[in-house]
């Protein structure tokens, strides 16, 4: 069951989400972010990042200049 699962370090996620280990150890205090703690060493689960995601994934609007640059 567990013989392919792969847990990433809290830098891996960082560089997922290309934010900084601090933010993401913010985001795991606050409960944002699900972890595994491994003895001393946190863990993060891949599918935990893609529901992060796709949890905060929105319609952004966003404004097109229309006036043409002389």
């Amino acid at each position: 069951m567990f013989a392919n699962a792969q847990l990433l370090t809290r830098r891996e996620a960082a560089e997922c989400l290309r934010q900084s280990v601090r933010m993401v150890d913010m985001l795991i205090a606050s409960g944002e972010l699900p972890a595994v703690r491994i003895g001393r060493s946190v863990r993060i689960r891949p599918s935990a990042i893609e529901y992060f995601i796709s949890a905060r994934e929105s319609r952004i609007k966003v404004k097109v200049n229309r006036r043409a640059k002389p």
